[in-house]
C-alpha cells in the first residue's frame, strides 16, 4: 500500500498524531496560553470566543471542576434545583386511567371513535388493521384533590399520590413525535429518536458535575414490572459523544449494588491501591503519547470504582432508616429493587449529592388485561412515590430537586382487540398523554394543558419533548441553547434545534 499518497488513511492518521503531539506538548510545555492563541489563530477571535463556551472545544480560560476534579460545563446562572430524580415509566401509562379524566367517555362506551377525531393518525401495526375503533371508559374512577389551583384530578388507583396533590404540577397536553417504544424512550432520554446522543443524565453530569467524589454524579435503577416489559438499552443511560465518565452507573438489585465491588479473595485494599497506581502510571503515560481524553476518563472510572467500593456498601445499608421512614415507602421497601427499595435509595443519593438518579418502572405497556395489570403497576408506584417527595421536603430537599414521572407516551381511548366492561386494551398513543413534576423550581399545585373529549388530541398548551427538556434544564441553571458539545463539527445540544422554555410552569 503506498503510504505517501495524502489520501491514504495510514497517512492521514499519521499526520493527525504528529499534529496532535505537537500542539498537545507545545500547551503543555508553555502553558494553556499557546493553545488559545492557536485556536484564535485558526478560527478567527469570534468563533474562537464561541468555542470558550461550549464544552466540547478548549476553553481561553480556567475551567470549572467538580469534587472530583473533573472539568465541567457549569451552569449559566444561578439554578433552583440541584439534583433531578426522573421516573420513567417504561411502556406508556394510560393517561386515561390515571390522570386525564373523561367522565363522558361512559355514554360512548363501545361506540366507534369518529374518524374525524383520529384524523389521518399514524397507527402502530397492532391496531392498524382493526376494523373497528371502539372507544373503551376508564373503569376507574376519579377523585379531585386539592391543590393551588381548582383541584387535580387522579385516578383511584393513585391515592397516596393524592396526598402530595399540592405538591404536583400536572402536564395533561404532552406530545411526542415517536408511536413506537425504541424511539419513544430515545427521545424522551437523549432529545433524539436516533441513538447515539447523550442521555439527559450524562448532559447533567457533564454540566453541573460531581458533588460527592465518592459517588457517581448519574445514577440508574430498574424495577422489573408486570406483564408486558419492553427491553431497556444501556444506551438509555449512555454518554453518547460525552466522554464515557458522564455516562449513568446502573446499581443492580441483587448480590452486590456494582459488579466487582469486593475484592478477590487474598487480594487487601492495600493491594488494590498499589495496582491502581501501578495503572494509572501507564494510563498517564499512554495519554501523553495518543491525547485521548478517554483514557483519563478510563483513570477517573478506576478512581470511582476505588471508592465507590466504601461508599456504596453504606448507600444501601438501610439499617440506619427509622420504622417511621422505612413505613412510609410501603412494605416493598425491604424487597431491593422493589419500586419502594428504590425511591428510598434515591432520596438517600440525593442527599449524598448524586446530580442525576433516574429509575426505570417497567412493565406499562398494557395492550390487553388494561384494568388488571394498570392494578398492580399503580399499586406499586403510588405509595413510594408519594413518600419520596414527602421525605425529600421534609428534609428540606425538594425545594432544590427536581422530581419527574413520565412514560414515552400514552395510550389510545379506543380498545386494541376485544372490549367488554370490566377488560380492555389500549394501543400506543403520542398525540397527548400526561406526565408530572415536583419541586425544583417548577410551579406547585397546577394542572397544565387540556386535551378533547377523547382524550385524543390537545385543544390548550401543547408540550413537547424539546420544551419540556428545556424548561427542566432552565431550573437546573442552564440556558438549554448554550449547553453545548462539538461533535462531528457540530455543536450538539440536548435540545438539539429546538425547544423553548416554558414560563407558566416555572415557581
Amino acid at each position: 500500500m503506498e503510504t505517501n499518497n495524502p489520501l491514504n488513511p495510514v497517512r492521514e492518521r499519521e499526520l493527525l498524531m504528529t499534529r496532535r503531539r505537537f500542539f498537545g506538548t507545545a500547551a503543555k510545555g508553555l502553558g494553556a496560553g499557546f493553545g488559545a492563541l492557536a485556536l484564535n489563530g485558526l478560527l478567527g477571535k469570534e468563533l474562537g470566543a464561541m468555542a470558550s463556551g461550549l464544552g466540547g472545544l478548549p476553553e481561553l480560560g480556567p475551567s470549572p471542576v467538580d469534587a472530583v476534579g473533573n472539568r465541567i460545563a457549569g451552569p449559566h446562572y444561578k439554578p433552583k434545583a440541584k439534583r433531578v430524580i426522573y421516573m420513567h415509566m417504561e411502556g406508556g401509562p394510560s393517561q386515561i386511567d390515571l390522570y386525564d379524566y373523561k367522565p363522558g367517555l361512559r355514554s360512548r362506551f363501545n361506540q366507534d371513535l369518529p374518524e374525524s377525531v383520529r384524523d389521518g393518525q399514524r397507527l402502530t401495526g397492532m391496531t392498524s388493521g382493526q376494523a373497528r375503533f371502539p372507544v373503551a371508559p376508564s373503569i376507574f374512577k376519579f377523585s379531585r384533590y386539592r391543590n393551588n389551583q381548582d383541584g387535580l384530578w387522579l385516578s383511584e388507583l393513585l391515592p397516596h399520590t393524592g396526598s402530595v396533590a399540592k405538591e404536583i404540577c400536572m402536564i395533561n397536553s404532552m406530545h411526542t413525535e415517536a408511536i413506537n417504544h425504541e424511539p419513544g424512550i430515545t427521545f424522551f432520554q437523549t432529545g433524539n429518536q436516533q441513538p447515539g446522543r447523550p442521555s439527559f443524565g450524562s448532559w447533567m453530569s457533564y454540566g453541573l458535575g460531581s458533588a460527592n467524589a465518592n459517588l457517581p454524579a448519574f445514577v440508574v435503577m430498574i424495577t422489573q414490572g408486570v406483564g408486558n416489559m419492553q427491553a431497556l438499552s444501556q444506551r438509555f443511560w449512555g454518554s453518547g459523544f460525552l466522554p464515557s465518565e458522564h455516562q449513568g452507573c446502573k446499581l443492580r438489585s441483587g448480590g452486590d449494588p456494582v459488579l466487582y465491588l469486593r475484592n478477590p479473595e487474598g487480594v487487601s485494599r492495600a493491594d488494590r491501591r498499589r495496582m491502581l497506581d501501578l495503572v494509572g502510571e501507564l494510563n498517564e503515560k499512554e495519554y501523553e503519547r495518543s491525547f485521548d481524553p478517554e483514557v483519563q476518563s478510563r483513570i477517573s472510572q478506576y478512581e470511582m470504582a476505588y471508592r465507590m467500593q466504601m461508599s456504596v456498601p453504606e448507600l444501601t445499608d438501610f439499617s440506619n432508616e427509622d420504622e417511621a421512614t422505612l413505613a412510609m415507602y410501603g412494605p416493598d421497601v425491604h424487597k431491593p429493587g422493589s419500586f419502594a427499595a428504590n425511591c428510598l435509595m434515591a432520596r438517600r443519593l440525593a442527599e449524598r449529592g448524586v446530580r442525576f438518579i433516574q429509575l426505570y418502572m417497567r412493565g406499562w405497556d398494557q395492550h390487553g388485561n388494561l384494568p388488571n395489570e394498570i392494578r398492580a403497576q399503580a399499586g406499586a408506584v403510588d405509595q413510594p412515590q408519594a413518600a419520596l417527595i414527602k421525605d425529600l421536603k421534609r428534609r428540606g430537599l425538594l425545594d432544590d430537586t427536581l422530581v419527574m414521572s413520565a412514560g414515552e407516551f400514552g395510550r389510545t381511548v379506543y380498545s386494541q382487540g376485544t372490549l367488554t366492561t370490566e377488560n380492555y386494551g389500549r394501543d400506543h398513543h403520542p398525540r397527548c398523554f400526561s406526565v408530572w413534576a415536583a419541586g425544583g423550581g417548577i410551579k406547585p399545585g397546577i394542572t397544565y394543558g387540556k386535551t378533547d373529549d377523547f382524550s385524543y388530541n390537545i385543544v390548550e398548551d401543547p408540550v413537547d419533548v424539546h420544551e419540556l427538556h428545556a424548561t427542566l434544564l432552565h431550573c437546573l441553571g442552564f440556558d438549554h441553547e448554550r449547553l453545548g458539545y462539538r461533535s462531528q463539527g457540530r455543536d450538539m445540544r440536548l435540545t438539539d434545534v429546538g425547544g423553548h422554555v416554558n414560563q407558566s410552569l416555572l415557581a
